[in-house]
């Protein structure tokens, strides 16, 4: 018998005389105990590799020596033999960012352990963190951040109304200081008129009309107290390894403050100070972080805003009594009512009443949906003048109001491409900053021969720096344009599909359910000579009842509808795209398309096939025995927005190509109704995913599809879209979901990508022309300290500004 736990005891990481690495990794795979001896032996083939594989507990026991095997290797070798140790997804919040060289910094840190990968987003102060169990956990991700200097919190479970209450503290405290900055800094302004006058730079004491003493007691305040934020910043960032915007505002206002006072301290009249430059900077750099922070917070006005939908309380039905329970405790399974104008608490399934729901802040349509019962109700949206009694399917984390958020704000934590410039820029951006500053000091005293113009110089380069802009300018666009998706019925599952959905030249559209109604029809039967109608009818309905294809649907209403009652079908064997056979009663019954008969040896008549093919319906065959019964003429009505959207699309520059495994004729009716001028008829579902990759050549693909047989097809597309209606398997296959049923939503879609990216590339562009400009124009003296503190700090206020912008995007317009 082969043991469930196999292999000798584990080294105690001691190897060698070195000390070892030892990992407990969780394998998925494995179907018996034979794999445990298979994973095993495969581990211990790596050199300096020592592994046990417990079959029971699915889990790998490895011990590595320090010159042996990698982790990545380890993985590689597990993976490599058929295995797999799936990664977890670890959010954070993470609170003590000053700029986006802290975000790179923690990056940084991050990706040092083993086994973890992670992207931090500095406008909305999260990371997200990919790790593999058994090499990292996450209390030793938060460990190494911490250590970092920053503090990071899981965000699972957090309290959302507790962490607002904790930043509007902070904003207040940190309000409180400016005001007090401003106030200790008021005097210097008025001096500095006069200065600009006589020129910053120059050594005439009588411009200075306040007591030198006086200007050292106002500014060590605001430098040491109301400034202690960028010390601490500064002394954490570089005990960290690193450095930031702290840094730089950290040094600058020093080296102003400390020459100031030992020219005080040393008499030294002929020199000029500089109290007002270090107080001035600190004070116009906390009222740039403020803005910053208050514009920052807008950009995720719209996820709040859902939230915010969502009632406190419901109306539970217990023991014949209507109950008010916070909706916390509300459990699947619960009967709740509605009354006229009540928020919805929960996602839940109509028992009885009649009404309507408000469902435009879950799909952005503004009309109002009927409910009846058997219809679905979804939290947060607003029941109309009926009453509603509900039976809860989807709470807390269930609902779909959860998902839209969970989905935006995995949107907002992501990178897009053009990031990647930025993020490797703020990087090393402080450092070289500095040096430049440094260079700048050096190059002015050296030709110069001058203290003070080589002093003054150096610190506007540092002040006036900012890797902030750099850091905020994808981010906040990022979270302001999922943001308003979200209001308009567009999820973004992540960053890299917003960034290229603008890009898309051509779109791929399944035809059922996404440019028709999804819910098919049966107008014409014909049967063959001396077939009893009511028969095949019952044939058909028997086979067809077990499927959940709109066309079986369709066939089984009408029997019902007849009042034939379907019969129990035994060996029923469906073939994808074409088909389904099986035995009825003494009878062996095929139904489906008329290939799929002719395929078997039994062709449709002429009589039975052409009428409905003259009509541009779809032809279901049906046999029995070897026999042509007659077939049924099923249509899928056009839904009534697909023309419209097929018309923007269009005008947008973008290709459309419809894809069906129907029947020739009835998509060309479709197609022309729609108004695609190309169609591709009778591609079996495991042929689109080829289709979509043959359309490639002329810029990106995109695909639009509601059904699982789309899945793979979604899956090849460079961007796709699943139909919210659809089912789970494509809405997960895809990049965007689209709550409303209605093909313009794609449209607006890419319309939103094309703003959003826009909006990107206008704040990169402003960011790094800042710098790129403001940096030597600062090295060459041409702008003083106190304007170069005051263009740092409205240049990640104009940015965040900028992004803000997009809130005027509407859905509907190009």
């Amino acid at each position: 018998m082969i043991p469930l736990f196999h292999g000798g005891p584990a080294r105690g990481a001691i190897m060698g005389g070195e000390r070892g690495v030892g990992y407990d990794l969780p394998v998925s795979g494995m179907s018996c105990a034979a794999c445990a001896v298979r994973l095993e032996k495969v581990l211990n083939r790596l050199p300096g590799v020592e592994a046990r594989v417990n079959f029971a507990t699915e889990k790998a026991r490895v011990s590595a020596a320090p010159d042996g095997a990698a982790a990545a290797d380890i993985l590689a070798a597990i993976r490599k033999a058929g295995f797999d140790v799936a990664p977890q997804v670890l959010e954070l919040g993470i609170s003590g960012m000053s700029c986006a060289a802290c975000a790179a910094r923690i990056e940084k840190v991050v990706n040092r352990l083993p086994g973890v990968e992670g992207s931090v987003n500095f406008a909305s102060e999260t990371a997200q963190v990919r790790y593999t169990p058994g090499l990292a956990d996450s209390a030793a991700i938060v460990a190494a951040i911490n250590k970092a200097g920053f503090t990071a919190t899981p965000i699972a479970g957090r309290d959302r109304e507790a962490e607002h209450a904790r930043k509007a503290a902070e904003f207040r405290a940190e309000l409180r200081l400016f005001w007090i900055s401003a106030l200790l800094s008021l005097p210097f302004l008025v001096q500095m008129f006069g200065m600009f006058g006589a020129g910053f730079q120059g050594s005439a004491h009588h411009d200075e009309w306040l007591p030198r003493w006086l200007q050292c007691l106002l500014a060590t305040p605001v430098q040491f107290w109301i400034g202690r934020r960028f010390y601490r910043g500064a002394w954490s960032s570089l005990r960290g390894g690193g450095a930031n915007m702290d840094v730089l505002v950290a040094l600058g206002t020093s080296v102003a403050y400390f020459f100031s006072l030992a020219v005080v301290l040393l008499d030294r009249h002929e020199l000029h100070v500089y109290f007002e430059a270090s107080a001035s900077i600190i004070t116009l750099v906390l009222l740039g972080k403020l803005l910053e922070a208050r514009a920052r917070a807008r950009t995720s006005a719209a996820v709040e805003a859902l939230l915010r939908l969502q009632p406190p309380m419901a109306w539970i039905e217990r023991d014949g009594q209507l109950v008010e329970l916070p909706v916390a405790q509300v459990v699947a399974g619960m009967v709740f009512v509605l009354r006229p104008g009540d928020s919805v608490p929960v996602d839940g399934e109509v028992l009885s009443g009649e009404s309507s729901a408000d469902e435009a802040m879950l799909t952005g349509e503004s009309v109002p949906v009927a409910k009846l019962a058997g219809d679905s109700v979804f939290a947060a949206t607003v029941n109309g003048n009926g009453v509603l009694r509900c039976r809860a399917t989807g709470v807390g984390a269930e609902t779909l109001l959860a998902g839209i958020v969970r989905l935006v704000e995995q949107a907002q934590g992501g990178k897009p491409a053009v990031q990647r410039l930025a993020d490797r820029i703020a990087a090393i951006f402080v450092p070289v900053v500095v040096g430049i500053a440094l260079a700048t000091f050096a190059g002015w005293w050296w030709f110069g021969g001058e203290l003070a113009p080589a002093l003054v110089n150096s610190v506007a380069v540092l002040v006036i720096a900012c890797p902030c802009a750099l850091g905020l300018a994808t981010p906040t666009a990022v979270m302001v344009g999922t943001g308003q998706g979200a209001g308009a019925g567009i999820l973004v599952r992540n960053a890299e599909a917003l960034e290229l959905a603008e890009k898309i030249r051509t779109l791929v559209v399944d035809k059922t359910g996404t440019l028709t109604e999804g819910r098919p029809a049966v107008l014409d039967v014909r049967t063959a000579a001396g077939v009893d109608h009511d028969h095949m009818l019952v044939l058909a309905a028997s086979l067809e009842q077990a499927s959940h294809h709109p066309l079986a649907r369709a066939v089984v209403e009408l029997a019902r509808a007849a009042g034939l009652a379907p019969a129990q079908a035994e060996a029923v064997t469906a073939v994808g795209g074409k088909g389904v056979s099986g035995r009825v009663g003494n009878q062996d019954v095929l139904v489906g398309s008329p290939d799929f008969l002719a395929e078997r040896g039994v062709p449709l008549p002429a009589d039975v096939l052409d009428p409905l093919l003259a009509a541009a319906l779809t032809p279901v065959g049906v046999a029995a025995d070897g026999k042509a019964l007659g077939a049924l003429g099923i249509a899928d009505p056009l839904r009534a927005t697909s023309k419209a959207a097929v018309q923007r699309l269009q005008a947008m520059g973008v290709r459309v190509v419809m894809l069906t495994g129907d029947h020739p004729a009835a998509a060309a009716r479709i197609a022309a109704e729609a108004g695609i001028t190309e169609f591709r008829a009778q591609v079996l579902p495991g042929d689109k995913a080829a289709a979509v990759e043959a359309l490639r050549g002329k810029g990106l693909v995109g695909m639009v599809g509601d059904g699982i047989n789309d899945a793979p097809a979604l899956a090849a597309a460079d961007v796709s879209f699943a139909i919210g209606a659809g089912s789970d398997v494509a809405i997960e296959a895809a990049d965007l979901t689209l709550v409303r049923n209605d093909l313009g939503s794609v449209a607006d879609a890419i319309s939103l990508s094309r703003a959003t990216l826009g909006k990107i590339r206008q704040n990169l562009f402003f960011a790094f022309i800042y710098n790129i400009l403001g940096i030597p124009a600062a090295a060459l003296g041409l702008l003083n300290p106190v304007i170069a503190g005051a263009a740092m700090a409205m240049s990640s206020v104009s940015v965040v500004s900028n992004s803000l912008l997009l809130k005027r995007w509407r859905s509907g317009k190009n």
